[in-house]
């Protein structure tokens, strides 16, 4: 029994985040009908989670506060799974579901960092090695291929401040860790 569950796990490893539409107001139903599907059919080597994103509030409504959740994105379904024709076929298929979110009927699956934004999967991000007066190159945005001198490291919102030279002046930028290395 461990065999297969470390089989699932490997497979899961390769899995992909999707985004099914589906009528608003269906995706609880159409996350149960899925699940429940994977579960008779026995397609959980292909399908591993399915997931309706919401967060909670806190409405006032004459004076008493009361903790409520709502969708974060109505009309929609995330789905991690494998890609297959079969797996394709049961999710494109299923009640309340009306398709893929990608051009035409090919499902585009979602980068790490739309999950991490999206807020539906915490990834742990290798911290970025460097410090206060490290020189570092800028490998993506609107500052690719400049390099510069770390003034400033947050790592809680996972920004570095950095002065380039632009025009032969020496200006402080505010870059992602994702696009930055280390010189």
């Amino acid at each position: 029994m461990t065999e297969q569950n470390n089989d699932i796990q490997d497979r899961a490893k390769d899995a992909k985040w999707y985004v099914v539409h589906t009528y608003s107001g269906h995706e609880n139903k159409v996350k149960a009908n899925i699940e429940k599907m994977v579960e008779n059919r026995g397609y959980v080597d292909d399908i591993f989670e399915v997931m309706v994103p919401t967060e909670e509030y806190v409405s006032v409504v004459g004076g008493v506060k009361k903790t409520k959740e709502r969708k974060l994105f109505p009309g929609y379904v995330f789905i991690k799974m494998i890609i297959n024709d079969i797996s394709w076929y049961l999710v494109r298929n299923t009640r309340g579901v009306t398709g893929f979110v990608g051009p035409g009927s090919k499902p585009v699956p979602l980068t790490d960092r739309e999950m991490r934004d999206f807020g539906v999967e915490n990834i742990t991000m290798p911290d970025l090695d460097v410090e206060v007066g490290d020189s570092i190159k800028i490998v993506s945005g609107a500052f690719k291929d400049f390099v510069g001198s770390v003034e400033e490291i947050n790592a809680e919102k996972r920004k570095v401040k950095a002065f380039v030279s632009i025009f032969g002046r020496d200006t402080s930028v505010e870059v992602d860790f994702d696009d930055v290395e280390k010189i």
